[in-house]
């Protein structure tokens, strides 16, 4: 949404929400003063790597990215702010949201259980905005089955050597670090799964392909060729790879619900302010009954989505409880609902709507993608299922 990338968002009622403390208003208050400095509005959204590393640099520079690494490391990441911030930096710019929330998927696994020396080496360079990063799960034959991973590390004295390719990696191709989950046979399954940490510029490592899809990012499919790493760079203990990845996604879930709130709410935004000027049939479209219907439907969606995110935040920053039942039903009710509300905006415009370039036409792409990464909705369903079960 670069073409108005500078146009100042509303003020949200939900920070007034009981879910929130003067540390998130506060932060709040600087994302929105970043946003209106007009930064936004300079980036050439037609070269997205060269794009991402601009706005990661912007970001680091206005010390927005040690919200996701937890000021690189020192202290716990605070959901509700990371929430905020994608929330906000969504609502402004597709690319924006990606670049920040990468830098936090990328480099939670080190915070959870890398050693001392790894968080100091990388975690500062990531706040800065100086290194960027890559969260390495998926596979051709192993998405939503992270059990047929088929990756492997093997030990060799003090060293692990992989093999085999990462596909669908967010930051691929332009990540300076890249950490990697590979099957290492402690046992069966989930349980024989470890965490790397792999450098772009160690031997053996390549990109195999660039990746295009409909809302520009940059993606690739990675491979690794007898890549030989210190076993230092493990994560963890052996074959725990698939928890820590689990305790990632579970931190920043409820932050891919937030980046929906914001295409979401600003799909309501430019719907209401079209509504209210666009003419038709010698009255304003806001005066239709069934535009109005419409934009009951989309807020009342919207509000509902909103109370699920930051609900699971909080579950998570101040409960200090589990929330993978909370974060898959966020998730599932933001992205879901986000679709609706957008599809439903564009349907206001009419053919302005879709035209390449049109805030709705560049929000209908950058949805679609949220419903299916980091778990898509059919996931989240067996998810919430699956922990409803365990306490029935």
């Amino acid at each position: 949404m670069s073409d108005t990338a500078c146009r100042e968002a509303p003020v949200h009622e939900h920070l007034e929400l009981p879910f929130f403390e003067q540390q998130q208003r506060d932060f709040a208050q600087k994302l929105k003063e970043f946003a209106a400095s007009g930064v936004l509005k300079n980036i050439n959204h037609h070269d997205t790597d060269a794009a991402c590393r601009k706005l990661v640099k912007l970001l680091g520079q206005a010390g927005l990215l040690d919200s996701v690494t937890g000021n690189s490391g020192k202290t716990e990441i605070d959901s509700r702010s990371v929430c905020l911030a994608r929330e906000t930096l969504a609502w402004h710019d597709g690319l924006a949201d990606f670049a920040f929330a990468m830098q936090g998927l990328g480099t939670g696994a080190i915070g959870l259980a890398g050693s001392d020396a790894l968080k100091q080496h990388i975690l500062p360079k990531i706040s800065s905005g100086e290194w960027l990063s890559a969260f390495a799960l998926s596979e051709k034959e192993a998405g939503s089955d992270v059990a047929a991973m088929q990756c492997a590390a093997a030990q060799d004295g003090d060293d692990y050597i992989l093999n085999g390719e990462k596909t669908w990696i967010s930051n691929g191709g332009i990540a300076d670090v890249y950490t990697v989950f590979a099957r290492t046979g402690e046992a069966a399954g989930t349980r024989g799964i470890s965490a790397f940490v792999v450098y772009a510029t160690d031997p053996g490592f390549s990109i195999a392909e660039r990746l295009e899809v409909i809302a520009p990012h940059p993606l690739a499919t990675i491979r690794f060729e007898n890549c030989r790493i210190p076993a230092s760079r493990r994560l963890g203990a052996g074959g725990e790879g698939f928890k820590i990845a689990m305790r990632t996604l579970d931190i920043f879930r409820a932050s891919v619900a937030a980046a929906a709130l914001g295409f979401a709410r600003r799909a309501l935004d430019e719907a209401l302010n079209h509504a209210r000027n666009r003419q038709i049939f010698g009255a304003t479209l806001s005066d239709l009954q069934l535009t109005q219907a419409a934009l009951g439907d989309m807020a009342t969606e919207l509000e509902a989505a909103t109370l699920l995110t930051y609900r699971a935040a909080w579950r998570r920053d101040v409960q200090k409880l589990p929330t993978t039942q909370q974060a898959a039903m966020a998730k599932m009710a933001a992205t879901e609902s986000a679709q609706m509300i957008i599809d439903r905006a564009l349907q206001m415009f009419g053919g302005r709507g879709v035209q390449s370039g049109a805030i709705t036409e560049k929000l209908y792409r950058e949805i679609r993608s949220l419903r299916i990464y980091e778990g898509a909705t059919e996931v989240q369903k067996l998810i919430i299922a699956r922990e409803l079960l365990k306490t029935a």
